[in-house]
């Protein structure tokens, strides 16, 4: 006769349920969330070779650039958990008609942007203190860069509809196929046809287009599935904006720290530049990694705080944590291993080899602290915490500012040394003043937000 189930064979039970449903959103999502740094993982091991000034060009437009996006990553950061409450109260129609707003509004700002970008471009990359050939190609890589970024807000609302329909199996099919074209277009313009820099810039802009046209025609199909019109709702439409307001704000804040920090290194000379952008695109490459735990708790805590289930929330938030802890400590070990001989693979400059080993090795010690953040990160966006994220947010800045400008004013010497403390005022001062902030607030039970919005009219 089978054994009596008891409470501990269900609580058992239920921890299971909640790993698998944690993995089956994660595992897919790490896969597309890394797209991105995919494509300038690829652009940087492909300019890489042409030469340091290439590549720090490409790397101070690539920065510009993932500000700019950066900043609009509410359209999938809003959406996801939107769509997930409602999900998870059964109506799958007005959860679509969330997605189709978010896409509109995704469409306008991207071209909005580019317009604006082909009126600053030109002058912007001067005031930054690049000079030379770095300013010529960082123009170039930028210009041509600026045709792609509607498609890449597309991307990215799209990604935010399909999350919160419990979909991370499809983006995921998206971005293996748009990263592979990505590449062999690279290849194939940068040293096949002799176009450089502009050839990295129009192979990625190709992929991206490419991934939004896919993206665009698996959201109209499930929208006309549930008899959802594809005009916009502009009432619909200014929802999602104010929602993204605060969390614009919170990544407006994640950017400025960023965009900061490469303005330091600017002033330390080329080779520094050139060893930051590896390190940056890596730490980006892993932060998407250990976010696709936190893209899982967006669409998790939204559908289950949608369902009102307050008991499995706490549970996901646990769990989650935990796991963003381990995850930080096994990238964090295979960083350290790596640290000496990454460098290879993008140029063969010995002393951006050095600057960058010192950057890696900060960022393998900081990698648990990552992972802990990004978790929590995901766990109060999921629930619609975007106030209080935003407004420590800034916080946090003004936290980090001060040590930036400490080590601008302090002659290191060389650039090992000055890079690393860069690092560590970022991976650890920095990340550090996140951790806290939002370990604090999931101790609490305000961010818990209980209900979805009335039916459309």
């Amino acid at each position: 006769m089978p054994k009596p189930t008891t409470l501990t064979d269900a609580s058992n039970e239920s921890r299971r349920a909640t790993a698998r449903a944690i993995r089956s959103l994660a595992i897919p999502a790490f896969g597309a969330l890394i797209a991105e740094p995919l494509f300038l993982l690829a652009d940087s091991a492909i300019v890489g070779h042409l030469g340091v000034s290439q590549l720090a060009g490409v790397g101070l437009a690539a920065t510009v650039l993932q500000t700019v996006v950066g900043l609009m990553v509410f359209l999938a950061y809003s959406t996801t958990p939107a769509v997930a409450r409602l999900l998870g109260a059964g109506r799958h129609a007005d959860a679509l008609a969330v997605g189709r707003d978010g896409l509109w509004l995704a469409a306008m700002l991207g071209v909005a942007l580019a317009v604006v970008g082909i009126f600053v471009g030109g002058g912007l990359f001067g005031v930054m203190g690049a000079s030379g050939d770095v300013l010529g190609y960082a123009q170039t890589y930028f210009m041509i860069s600026l045709a792609g970024i509607p498609a890449m807000l597309l991307v990215m609302a799209a990604m935010g509809v399909l999350r919160g329909l419990q979909d991370t199996r499809t983006p995921l099919v998206v971005a293996i196929v748009g990263f592979a074209v990505n590449i062999v277009l690279n290849l194939v313009l940068v040293y096949g046809l002799g176009l450089s820099v502009a050839g990295a810039a129009l192979g990625t802009v190709i992929a991206q287009w490419g991934m939004a046209v896919v993206y665009l025609v698996i959201v109209v199909r499930a929208a006309r599935r549930y008899d959802v019109g594809l005009r916009p709702d502009w009432a619909g439409v200014r929802t999602v904006s104010r929602v993204g307001s605060w969390l614009m704000l919170r990544t407006l804040s994640l950017r400025g720290a960023i965009l900061a920090t490469v303005l330091v290194v600017t002033a330390q000379g080329a080779t520094n530049l050139a060893a930051h952008q590896l390190a940056m695109t890596i730490f980006t490459f892993l932060a998407f990694a250990l976010d696709a735990l936190a893209i899982a708790a967006q669409a998790l805590i939204g559908k289950e705080l949608g369902a009102g289930n307050v008991m499995e929330v706490r549970v996901l938030t646990r769990t989650m944590t935990r796991w963003g802890l381990v995850f930080g400590v096994l990238t964090g070990l295979a960083l350290w291993a790596g640290s000496g001989v990454v460098g290879w693979i993008f140029t063969s400059d010995t002393s951006v080899h050095a600057a960058l080993s010192a950057a890696l090795l900060v960022l393998a010690v900081a990698q648990p602290l990552a992972g802990y953040v990004f978790v929590l990160d995901g766990v109060l966006i999921g629930a619609g915490d975007a106030r209080y994220l935003a407004l420590v947010g800034m916080a946090n800045l003004l936290v980090y500012l001060p040590l930036l400008f400490w080590i601008s004013q302090v002659d290191f010497g060389d650039t090992v040394p000055g890079l690393f403390w860069v690092w560590a005022a970022f991976s650890i001062g920095y990340m550090g003043a996140r951790g806290l902030t939002l370990g604090l607030r999931a101790r609490t039970g305000r961010w818990m937000q209980i209900g979805v919005p009335a039916a459309r009219g």
